[in-house]
């Protein structure tokens, strides 16, 4: 007996049949709305893409066409440049570079001796030409009262005009005299504005000499803002327009208005040779590129922790609703 017919039952166990799972296959018409939503996505992205993209376009253009704005402006001041107008040895410099004095506040102080000296002098010769000039006058009325026996007309009129003079020759030293006060005066520098003291190179010991600028400081009451827009832009732009002002270092923003607009930038071409003829460029090319022309924009209100400093860079926006209003 061979093994397959001894052990048929062996046979049986081991080709145990294998029992697969069925696989449910999905209804066509549930294939065909699945494909159809594939479809589409792709379509609303691109919608919604487009739409993005033209409501920023629009954006864009409202900001950079409508409202005029230049990154090109300028935080601009009056510095107040001060120069001795008596000369002397500088003895006080209560002021340090930056700090910030007050109208009327002492900036430097020269050595008054020589000018007390001055003063005393010229109100001496004060006194000497009142006395002088008060024994004229009496004289002169003394001899004006008598008689032609007594006194000559030729003496009467030389004592009138002695007496003349001497007036003459006092007022002469009175204002000598108020000329060597306002020198004393002047040996107090004080400052004629609020500000900060700027540059400071002067020291003690130094001498002044008349003229030549010794300080400078900066008016804190005068800052403004110079804007460069091109010439295409100013159609847009009038006086009292709210203006917005963003420096560089700074996140925030200043509120100003449009103060005026400059009448006038230099022209190349009008600029005369020797002769006084006018220098034309011979080259003229179709690309013309806008002038940019000043506008002053007042700052009416700087944030708390800005410090504005002549020479900052800004950027400023002008709304030109005031101007839509006034059309």
């Amino acid at each position: 007996m061979s093994p397959d017919e001894a052990r048929p039952e062996d046979q049986k166990v081991v080709a145990l049949p294998v029992v697969e799972s069925p696989v449910v296959e999905p209804a066509p018409q549930g294939r065909a709305v699945r494909r159809r939503r594939f479809r589409i996505v792709p379509y609303l992205i691109t919608f919604a893409t487009v739409a993005i993209a033209a409501a920023l376009g629009w954006a864009m253009w409202n900001a950079y066409m409508e409202a005029p704005w230049t990154r090109d402006a300028t935080v601009r001041t009056y510095v107040v440049t001060i120069a001795p107008e008596v000369a002397g040895r500088v003895v006080e410099l209560p002021v340090s570079d930056n700090q910030f004095v007050r109208k009327g506040d002492l900036l430097i102080g020269i050595d008054p001796t020589d000018y007390k000296i001055a003063l005393e002098l010229a109100e001496a010769a004060v006194k000497q030409a009142e006395a002088t000039a008060e024994n004229a006058r009496i004289e002169a009325e003394r001899r004006a009262r008598l008689s032609a026996e007594a006194v000559s007309k030729e003496e009467q009129q030389s004592f009138g005009a002695t007496a003349t003079a001497d007036l003459a020759r006092l007022q002469q030293v009175i204002a000598n005299r108020n000329q060597a006060k306002v020198n004393l005066e002047r040996t107090e520098i004080r400052s004629p504005v609020n500000g900060w003291v700027t540059n400071l190179l002067v020291q003690l010991g130094d001498y002044a000499t008349v003229g030549r600028n010794v300080i400078s400081v900066v008016n804190a009451d005068t800052f403004w803002v110079d804007a460069y827009f091109e010439e295409t832009q100013l159609a847009s732009i009038r006086e009292g327009d709210p203006a917005r002002i963003k420096l560089m270092g700074y996140n925030e923003v200043l509120h100003g208005e449009v103060g005026s607009v400059s009448r006038g930038i230099t022209v190349s071409n009008a600029r005369p040779d020797l002769q006084g003829l006018a220098t034309v460029n011979p080259i003229f090319t179709w690309v013309r590129l806008a002038q940019r022309v000043p506008v002053r924009i007042r700052i009416k209100q700087v944030p708390e922790g800005v410090t504005l400093v002549a020479g900052m860079t800004a950027t400023v926006e002008i709304d030109p609703r005031s101007a839509k209003a006034k059309k």
